[in-house]
């Protein structure tokens, strides 16, 4: 089997769990080499085990949230490997599950700098770099939970990153940048070593909760979540050379649920 990603250097944001640390395994089965960010200290856990399976992994810990964090994921990635041939935005997820009318406006704002300006930073200091080397390739971690209950900004967030998505593919593609997205539907995945929200809850905000997972799943053709797999694969897809001539396109990976 051909290994996609040989020579070409990835930055994965949220690389420490979940979907972008299975991104991570798989690209680099296929010769990618990487720059891991992630705000928590377990990314150099994962970077060392692909150390040791012969893959070139290089870790950062960084607060993609603000231009400054973004701005020196780039910096690094530059500086460790020479180049940015594809970067993967995965930071985001819903933090609160509740009614709007619920929502505080800290909480808000809150929901958009995690889901929204985190993609919003990256694409903006990647830029650069891509422009230089007149190439590269961006896949931006949506949802479909831009049609959801009980995630009404969260759900806001992800909408902006497919408008940002679309136009950016628009802007650049005569610079040879292709800009895509991935919307993730329910996500099977080990429990998070890092909770989104560490509060506990009442059992109304558990209830809430449920109603998201129960949504989530009858909207779904299938009537379940997907594997890990089943999200990295699409990712890698869009990131690979085989998406050529796919760009500005949000792609539903959630069972038939469209978002």
């Amino acid at each position: 089997m051909k290994a996609r990603f040989t020579n070409k250097t990835m930055v994965i944001t949220g690389a420490a769990q979940g979907i972008g640390r299975r991104v991570a395994e798989l690209a680099a089965a296929e010769g990618a080499r990487l720059l891991l960010v992630d705000i928590a200290d377990y990314v150099h856990g994962v970077a060392s085990e692909l150390r040791d399976q012969g893959a070139e992994a290089v870790a950062l810990q960084a607060d993609v949230e603000n231009w400054e964090g973004a701005e020196s994921v780039m910096e690094a990635a530059q500086k460790s490997f020479g180049r940015i041939d594809i970067l993967i935005n995965n930071v985001g997820g819903t933090i609160w599950a509740q009614p709007f009318e619920h929502y505080t406006p800290p909480q808000i704002e809150k929901e958009i700098q995690r889901s929204l300006f985190t993609t919003m930073w990256c694409c903006r200091a990647v830029l650069p770099y891509m422009l230089e080397q007149q190439g590269g390739v961006i896949v931006n971690v949506s949802s479909i939970a831009t049609r959801a209950l009980m995630r009404v900004p969260y759900g806001a967030a992800k909408g902006g990153v497919n408008a940002l998505t679309v136009n950016m593919a628009y802007e650049y593609a005569p610079h040879n940048i292709r800009v895509n997205a991935a919307a993730a539907g329910g996500t099977e995945a080990p429990p998070r070593l890092t909770p989104r929200n560490a509060e506990e809850q009442s059992e109304q905000e558990k209830a809430w909760y449920q109603t998201l997972i129960d949504q989530t799943v009858q909207n779904s053709f299938m009537h379940r979540y997907g594997t890990l797999d089943e999200q990295a694969e699409p990712i890698l897809f869009l990131a690979s050379d085989a998406a050529s001539y796919i760009t500005g396109t949000v792609v539903p990976v959630a069972g038939g649920d469209l978002g």
